[in-house]
C-alpha cells in the first residue's frame, strides 16, 4: 500500500509538435553583409491528457531582423512537447513541477530543433542560452498576484 502512495515522475514520450521556419527575404537576404539582430520568446504550456497524465509543449520563437531596414532574416517557431507521467504529488507542488521540471527536460530538444532548422537554412547555428525556468516560473507567479482582482456582484 505505502508503494502506491510514492510520488511518480516520469518521461512517457518525447517529440517536436510543431516547427516552422520561414525566410522572407531569400535569396536577397543573403547578399546582405549586415549582422542580424535576434529576439528570442520562450513560453510554456501544460494540460492534463489523462489521469495523471500531461503533456507539456515549450515554445521557441526566435526572430532575426536587420535593424535598420526592419527587414526578417529568419522566423523559427518550434514547439518541443512531452507527455509526462506525474502520481501521488501534492495539488501545489504539480505546476512547478510541469513549468520547471518539465520544462528543463525539453529545453535541450527545443535548442537543438531551433539550431537545426537554422542551420538547415543557410545561416549560422542560433545556440540558445540555458535558461532558468524556476525565475520565469517565479516572475509569472508575482506578476499574476499582483494583478488586480475583479469581483463579480451575485445577483
Amino acid at each position: 500500500m505505502e508503494q502506491n502512495q510514492q510520488p511518480v515522475f516520469k518521461i512517457e514520450k518525447l517529440y517536436v509538435k510543431d516547427l516552422s521556419l520561414e525566410v522572407p527575404n531569400a535569396p536577397a537576404i543573403f547578399l546582405d553583409q549586415t549582422d542580424p539582430t535576434i529576439n528570442i520568446e520562450l513560453s510554456t504550456q501544460a494540460a492534463a491528457v489523462g489521469e495523471g497524465f500531461f503533456e507539456v509543449t515549450l515554445k521557441v520563437t526566435v526572430t532575426s531582423k536587420l535593424a535598420a531596414e526592419d527587414k526578417v532574416v529568419f522566423l523559427v517557431e518550434a514547439a518541443q512537447a512531452g507527455i509526462f507521467q506525474i502520481r501521488n504529488v501534492q495539488d501545489n507542488e504539480l505546476e512547478p513541477i510541469l513549468m520547471i521540471g518539465c520544462a528543463n527536460i525539453l529545453f535541450p530538444y527545443a535548442r537543438e530543433a531551433v539550431s537545426d532548422a537554422v542551420t538547415r537554412a543557410g545561416f549560422q547555428p542560433v545556440l540558445l542560452a540555458p535558461v532558468n525556468f524556476e525565475g520565469m516560473y517565479e516572475a509569472r507567479q508575482q506578476e499574476l498576484a499582483q494583478q488586480p482582482k475583479i469581483e463579480v456582484p451575485v445577483q
